[in-house]
């Protein structure tokens, strides 16, 4: 199947950047537009840590800015980079060949919430948990939960498909998506999915843009779905002297007919790592920790919480933390929370990887990262959403040990594409995972993908050097 002509490498003059930034300023006006280093070396990373100078910088207000800034880049065949609150993890929004950054950080409002309708309408960066405390006003919950979600935005949560520790029951960004506001690489604006929660009227091009990471349009406004708070929630910490006992209690309780809110696992470097961690207290034969959410009616939620206690103390769990209030639902969320800033006690530097694999194959995936890891020094924190198979594989190394963990996570992506697994349950690909898509996706797939790209971007604009393979990206 050919379906697309192979791409020329994008080669925009310089001269043409000195006209955009006239015709920006021009168009969208003299205080939007920055070329100064200063502005430029701001925007020229993400959270990865990748650097890459951008020329010039649009900081829209409103939509036809951005249709303006996008419809002025297209015509000077300049590459343009939609950025939010710079949280990604792989390297999404690094303008690593140049041209425009479009920050749409100004473009943060809650337009519309209905409780009637359930539904909300907001512009792409309001921050995630902004949103959850406004509907929350209304007994509402917006359930897409990233760890992030005090920083990231609505509007990269829906480019990478965003998931989090509420993904076992509620599911990830894409389920909560009914509308959106695209500006598509020529400039036009169009408009597509419905305020209803259900519509089957034609393709549903509203799910093709959730997680395609900014490579075929900007999002300047998302409708999302809402449902009802639960009543209750009460949380439990079950403490166990090794992670297959952890494991197995994960598994039986999804196996007795409980759909916990979250279903989280820590390991054994993961604990040494926050134990004593800003006062954090942890026994020392605890090996792991599994963190359980439960929501609903007071009753059910009651019920469910015993049910799974037992199920803890059946498999050997040594201490058992109930929390009944918010309170001590915060102090039992506080070790998971620790994790990321606590690993740097380990190590300087971090690989952090999110693999999904099916629930059947955890402990497989998890053996044989241990296996790969013996007779090297790489230390490796393993946590994560084990409700939905989602595991965070965090390498902890030096400077002279980088060759090394590509090797490692080169090995273990090609055991989890073998078990049924994908190389990411929530960051998406950017340019960190780009080299292995091929070991996930079928030459068909990445056909079709490409030949979409193509259709919304013929001249290969945003976004540039993203997702794809390098050499499909030429």
């Amino acid at each position: 199947m050919k379906l697309f002509k192979k791409k020329v490498k994008i080669q925009y003059k310089v001269e043409n950047v000195a006209k955009a930034i006239d015709r920006l300023k021009s168009e969208v006006g003299d205080s939007r537009v920055y070329n100064n280093i200063e502005e430029r070396i701001c925007y020229a990373f993400d959270a990865t840590k990748q650097s890459s100078l951008p020329d010039v910088i649009v900081k829209p207000e409103t939509t036809e800015h951005v249709a303006a800034a996008v419809k002025i880049a297209n015509e000077l065949e300049i590459p343009i980079y939609a950025r939010g609150a710079g949280t990604g993890l792989t390297g999404g929004c690094v303008p690593i060949k140049g041209g425009m950054v479009i920050d749409i950080m100004k473009m943060n409002k809650i337009i519309e919430i209905s409780p009637h309708d359930l539904t909300a309408v907001v512009e792409p960066c309001v921050i995630t948990k902004h949103l959850q405390d406004e509907v929350g006003k209304h007994r509402l919950f917006y359930p897409p939960d990233p760890s992030s979600a005090d920083s990231s935005t609505i509007g990269g949560n829906v480019a990478e498909c965003a998931g989090g520790i509420t993904g076992v029951k509620y599911g990830v960004t894409r389920n909560y998506i009914l509308s959106l506001e695209v500006v598509l690489a020529d400039g036009t604006i169009m408009k597509c999915g419905r305020r209803t929660l259900k519509s089957v009227t034609g393709y549903d091009l509203t799910r093709l843009f959730v997680g395609s990471e900014g490579t075929l349009g900007i999002f300047t406004k998302i409708g999302v779905r809402l449902i009802p708070m639960p009543k209750k929630i009460l949380s439990v910490q079950a403490q166990f002297t090794n992670v297959d006992d952890a494991l197995a209690t994960g598994d039986d309780v999804i196996n007795n007919n409980v759909l916990p809110r979250t279903l989280e696992m820590m390991d054994e470097i993961s604990i040494k790592s926050v134990r004593d961690y800003g006062g954090l207290k942890i026994p020392e034969e605890v090996k792991a920790i599994l963190i359980i959410d439960v929501d609903g009616q007071e009753t059910a939620v009651l019920e469910e919480l015993d049910t799974i206690e037992e199920l803890c103390r059946k498999n050997n769990a040594v201490h058992l933390i109930r929390a009944n209030t918010t309170e001590e639902r915060e102090k039992v969320w506080a070790v998971r929370r620790s994790i990321s800033p606590a690993l740097y006690k380990i190590a300087p530097l971090k690989i952090n990887e999110d693999i999904c694999v099916p629930r059947s194959k955890i402990k497989v995936i998890l053996d044989k990262v241990k296996k790969s890891l013996e007779g090297t020094s790489i230390l490796m924190a393993a946590f994560g959403h084990i409700g939905d198979g989602n595991i965070h594989l965090n390498y902890m190394h030096h400077e002279d040990e980088k060759e090394l963990v590509h090797k490692l996570v080169t090995e273990i992506f090609k055991e989890v594409v073998a078990v049924g697994g994908t190389i990411s349950g929530e960051h998406g690909i950017g340019t960190t995972k780009q080299e292995f898509m091929r070991s996930e996706l079928t030459p068909e797939e990445l056909t079709v993908m490409r030949s979409l790209k193509n259709l919304f971007d013929p001249k290969g604009l945003l976004n540039p050097g993203k997702m794809f393979p390098v050499d499909d990206d030429e």
